[in-house]
């Protein structure tokens, strides 16, 4: 009977077995240690509810209860208590949970089509948490002082020249040093989605300053993953204090470095701010621009610059 209890996971807390079971993903590599701390946390709402509700054990949790727990969220996203994007990753984590639990016998629910919380918006319109330079600043240089210059340079990096995390973690940053002050460019090879390369323009001196800093940090190693770790340590180590230190400068995520790094670009190229800070380029700039910063991002679709600069007036 208590293999039963909680699908096995060791506890009679319905909060705790849904942490348990995220743990136990992690450790067993189907999910990043970070995702499930997200994971965890989000499930401690719905765990909260359904004890309110009675239900005290995870076999007892049915689509329809967690459709109702939905529906609740909705009403909150309604009220501008809960941004929708958040709204639905409390809805998400339950199905993830559930299906982790359950060894994939779950049957999700949708967040927008059982439950009713609206889509989120895919279109910006607020500035990027990044574009403050000085916060970014701070952050690379207190994950220094704590001896963290790899973790630093990848933040820079990130900034300066619109890195994913696993593209500034894995670029070569002495060679790219030099292509820098030979070339003018930067080729990013290593660790980009879909396997596709592309250069990023060299327009200031401050990403030679960057990649400087970055090819000290690299050392002899072939990228600013440590020589001695995998990416998989480098991700749950120091990439995370990284990202950590991202946190608690009010930059919620490495990607909105991205986002800062194409609204500054769209200005070099148009002479105006980007429309979600109220910039009116022409029809032509603006198409151009995007154009030019999608491909500099490492995207083949320039629709999805409405995520990082929002929709043209």
């Amino acid at each position: 009977m208590a293999r039963a209890n909680n699908y096995g996971l060791k506890t009679r807390d319905l909060a705790k077995a849904g942490a348990f079971a995220a743990s136990r993903a992690a450790r067993e590599g189907a999910t990043s240690y970070a995702s499930a701390a997200a994971l965890g946390d989000r499930w401690q709402a719905f765990a909260a509810y359904a004890k309110g509700e009675g239900i005290r054990r995870m076999e007892h949790v049915t689509a329809q209860h967690v459709a109702t727990y939905g529906q609740g969220i909705a009403a909150r996203v309604e009220a501008g208590e809960l941004s929708a994007s958040y709204g639905q990753n409390l809805v998400s984590a339950v199905n993830s949970v559930m299906r982790l639990a359950s060894q994939g016998r779950w049957q999700s629910v949708s967040p927008t089509k059982d439950c009713g919380v609206e889509k989120r918006s895919n279109v910006r319109q607020e500035a990027p948490q990044g574009i403050e330079r000085g916060t970014v600043a701070i952050v690379a240089d207190t994950l220094r002082s704590s001896g963290q210059e790899r973790g630093a340079a990848v933040v820079e990096l990130a900034r300066e020249f619109g890195l994913r995390s696993k593209e500034a973690s894995l670029i070569d940053a002495r060679a790219a040093l030099r292509q820098a002050q030979q070339e003018g460019r930067v080729a990013i090879t290593s660790g980009t989605k879909g396997g596709r390369a592309r250069t990023v323009p060299v327009t200031t001196q401050r990403q030679v300053e960057v990649l400087t800093r970055a090819a000290d940090a690299q050392g002899g190693a072939r990228s600013l993953v440590p020589s001695e770790q995998s990416w998989r340590e480098w991700r749950e180590g120091g990439l995370r204090d990284a990202r950590e230190s991202l946190q608690a400068a009010g930059i919620g995520r490495l990607h909105e470095l991205r986002a800062a790094y194409a609204a500054e670009r769209y200005q070099q190229l148009t002479g105006h701010q980007p429309p979600m800070l109220g910039g009116q380029a022409s029809r032509e700039d603006d198409r151009a621009a995007r154009l030019t910063i999608a491909k500099e991002l490492g995207h083949s679709r320039v629709a999805i610059m409405t995520a990082y600069i929002g929709r043209a007036a």
